[in-house]
Order: C-alpha cells, then structure tokens, then sequence
C-alpha cells in the first residue's frame, strides 16, 4: 500500500462523524452544491491545474449493468481529453508516476471500501535509433515492431477487509493507434490487451474512441444565444485512454450481497507524486502522492463549480464534499436554470433544489423525502445492512446493480422510462447531456421541459458501441481535421 493511500485513508477515518438522516433546511445548508447539480458535458479540462496535465485529466466514469453478463457490473472511466489520431510520435501514454483509481462506496459514509488501482510502466525501446512509435506493422502486443509498450499492475485495497490483492501484474496495455499502415488490424490489439482476474473479472487498459457525444457550445452563452450552435458533436473523431473493469456483482455489493444490498457509488480520482525533480533532459517524481483529479456523475466541476473553487475540488474526498460552504448555494440554486431563463425566457423551477439534492448527493430514495414520486431507485440507503446514522450525502454516481438490462435501451435513462439508465448509474449510449439539461430545468419532479426537447441534437455517438467487454469503440486513426 502507497504511503499517500495510508495516510489520505487514515485521515479519511480519523474524520469519520455520524450523520443524521433528515430533510430539512438545516441538512440542506450544510451540503455541498457543487456535485450536486447535473452538468453539460463530460469532465474535458474542466479546472485550470488539471487542463495543464492531460495524462491524468479524468473525463468520464461509466458503470452499467453488464449487458450481455447480467451478474456482473461494468465499470469506464477515461482519461487524457482530446486525442487526436495523428498526434505523434510519442502519442498518448498513460504517465507512470500517477495512480488511476476506481472508488466504490456500498455502505454510504463517502469512504471507498474497495479501490481498484492502475499503476502502469514504460517500455521504450527507441533508444537512439529511431523515433518512430513503430517499425513494420504491428500484428500483436508481442510483436518486436511495436517499440513503444505499457503495462499495468491493478491492486485491489478491500478497507473492511483490510486487504490489499494484486489482481494483475505485468498486464499488458492497448497501444495508442498509429495509423492503418502501422496497426492494420487494431482489434486485434485490443483483444490481446483484456486481462483476467481473480474472481472472474476482467480488465482492459488502452486507447479508446471517445464514448462521450455532446455539441459543446454550450459555453458560447448556450448555443449561440438562440439554439442555432447545436448538432455538432463535438468530440467526434477523438480518442481517450480508457479503463474498463468488469467484475461479479457480488464483489462489488455491501457484504458480498446484492439481493439485500445492491446500490454502489462509484467515482473515480487520479493521483500524483507531490514533487518532480528536473534537470537538463530527465525529470523524476518522488514525494507523497496528491489527487489531482476526480470524477462522479459527468461533468459536475466543469460547469458547476465555479472557476475558482475547480482545483480544489478536484483534490476532495467525497466525504469532505459537505464541509466546503462556499459550494452550498450551488445545489439549491444552480446557475445554469437561471441562464436558460434570462436567454431563452424559460422559467427556473422553484429554489431550493431539494430534487437536485436528492439525486446526486443521497441517491434516489423514498428516505430522502418524495421529490421524484416515492421512488427508491439507488442510494445506499436503501441497501439493508446500511445504518443510517453513517450515512453521509456526497458527490457519486450511483447504480442499482438489481436492476436487469434494458431490452430496449432509452437514451433519456430514467427520464425515458428506462430505470437502468442515467443517473441511476451510466451507460455508454445515455445522452447525458439531454438529460442534465432536462433535470436542471426540473424534468425529474415536472416531466420533460418541451421547449428544450430537441437538446443539443447530438443523440447517439458517431461510431456504434461494442457488444462484449469493453464495450468502448475502437480508436479513431482518421484525423480530426480530415474530411475522409
């Protein structure tokens, strides 16, 4: 275990305080407001520090029912925004002075009880002799052409357990993708890239199409001031370094058990050494270990958290997300609701935001009070075994991992009538953005806002998903700027 795990864990522990389950002004006042509103697009450079440090830039978390293996979970989270398939000669490694971590949460207090952690090494053997990534086409990860190579170990820390596995070690990582002429058959590469663990998991780690589909000028004073910037999905053609975990229900779920309890939160963070020595040509990274980056439900710093609150969002502990008070009034009046009024002349639903509080800092539950009509979809406080006393309300994306998969998948999730999809957990096809639009503008209490229907007209990805593990596309080896 990481010196920096240990300690950020034991400090997590040491500042563990009961928290009374109650709806009231009082509860409401002390929640942070930042990750609770639903955002705009996925988390791509969404706070200053992190814009400089793209290797560990997380942009998206996913976590679905697995469709095609109904008792286990699938859980995505992607890193390094905006690749462009031609972006030689070194690409797009993963850095290897930084921890890659997926955090679930089954009991509700904020803490991770189990950590799934990438730590990756380089193999670099251009030398002096050439600077190209590759030198004949690559046919497999073992290929002596293929100069440039990753691999992984993945450690799993159990905290009740007070374990800690290594699930994989010397695991081999999907490369970036040169090009047709370099990597003629890519999907050949992925596939020699999924690993088995223990427990009948598996585990991927490599180069991705860019699930997320949004047209994001909605930072140009949303859509142009008059919705005519819509219809461009805007990272098409953009590739990711995707993580993929796909584990038994069981090994996710409070006490091995998800018939009585099946609601996780998830979230992701990445973490970095505190110092990097540099001298002429060399750097080395060394010190204690700082999270840099963190993601839930997508995109809550980018557009939520105000500007000068990103970094330090980005280094909280879920647990610590209701002690920032200067974040508060973000959840209960949301700022985007008041943009859409002022441009568009729809009014904001009704402030204070218990609904928002409801669904991305308690779950959805009958136990936070009756604002989305008696439902109990996925907070752990409806898990069994969960005391309530130690419930404590933060920013994650939640799953109800009970819940089979749709036959017919809407892209809407709950606001379609598809109660497996988005934010009860996230698939890679739920159009994310239509969504937190309409829940802004109060769709979960209302019903869907007609005006805004349309959304951003960018409905689906523009390349289809896979239908086994990982799920993800295969990575782009077009250029972004390329008419073919």
């Amino acid at each position: 275990m990481s010196p920096r795990y240990s300690a950020r864990r034991g400090a997590v522990r040491r500042r563990r305080a009961a928290i009374v389950l109650a709806v009231g002004s009082t509860v409401l006042a002390g929640l942070v407001a930042g990750p609770a509103g639903p955002v705009l697009a996925s988390s791509h450079r969404e706070a200053p520090l992190i814009a400089g440090d793209p290797p560990v830039d997380n942009t998206d978390v996913y976590a679905f029912v697995s469709p095609d293996k109904p008792d286990t979970v699938t859980l995505i989270a992607n890193w390094y925004p905006f690749e462009e398939p031609q972006g030689g000669p070194n690409f797009y490694p993963w850095a290897t002075d930084a921890h890659y971590d997926l955090n679930i949460d089954n009991n509700g207090d904020a803490k991770a009880d189990l950590t799934y952690r990438w730590d990756f090494r380089t193999d670099d053997r251009r030398g002096n002799d050439t600077f190209l990534y590759n030198d004949d086409p690559v046919t497999s990860l073992d290929d002596p052409d293929l100069l440039f190579r990753q691999t992984y170990t993945l450690t799993l820390f159990d905290r009740p357990n007070g374990k800690v596995t290594t699930l994989a070690s010397g695991a081999k990582v999907a490369p970036s993708n040169v090009g047709p002429a370099s990597m003629p058959n890519y999907g050949v590469l992925r596939n020699q890239a999924i690993t088995a663990i223990p427990g009948g998991g598996q585990s991927f780690a490599g180069q991705a199409d860019d699930p997320f589909f949004l047209d994001l000028r909605v930072f140009d004073r949303l859509y142009g001031g008059n919705l005519s910037e819509v219809g461009q999905d805007t990272v098409a053609g953009y590739n990711v370094n995707t993580i993929a975990l796909q584990v038994p229900k069981s090994t996710l779920t409070l006490g091995n058990n998800p018939v009585r309890n099946p609601n996780i939160g998830i979230w992701s963070d990445t973490e970095r050494y505190s110092i990097t020595l540099r001298s002429p040509g060399t750097q080395q990274s060394t010190g204690s270990e700082v999270q840099v980056s963190r993601l839930g439900n997508p995109l809550v710093n980018e557009v939520v958290v105000p500007a000068g609150l990103k970094d330090k969002f980005n280094s909280l502990l879920p647990e610590q997300d209701r002690t920032v008070p200067a974040l508060v009034n973000r959840v209960n009046f949301p700022e985007v609701p008041t943009l859409v009024q002022r441009i568009y002349g729809i009014p904001a639903p009704t402030t204070p935001r218990n609904d928002l509080v409801e669904i991305f800092l308690y779950g959805i539950t009958t136990k936070f009070g009756t604002m989305l009509g008696n439902l109990d979809l996925n907070s752990q406080l409806n898990n069994a075994d969960v005391d309530p006393a130690k419930f404590a309300p933060s920013e994650q994306l939640r799953l109800n991992t009970s819940i089979p998969p749709a036959a017919q998948p809407n892209r809407l999730g709950l606001l379609g009538g598809d109660r497996q999809g988005f934010p009860n957990g996230r698939r890679l096809a739920d159009d994310a953005l239509d969504i937190s639009v309409q829940v802004l503008e109060g769709a979960a209490v209302s019903g869907i806002v007609p005006a805004l229907a349309a959304g951003d007209q960018v409905d689906r990805n523009n390349v289809p998903f896979g239908a086994v593990f990982p799920y993800v596309a295969l990575p782009n080896n077009v250029a972004v700027n390329s008419s073919k």
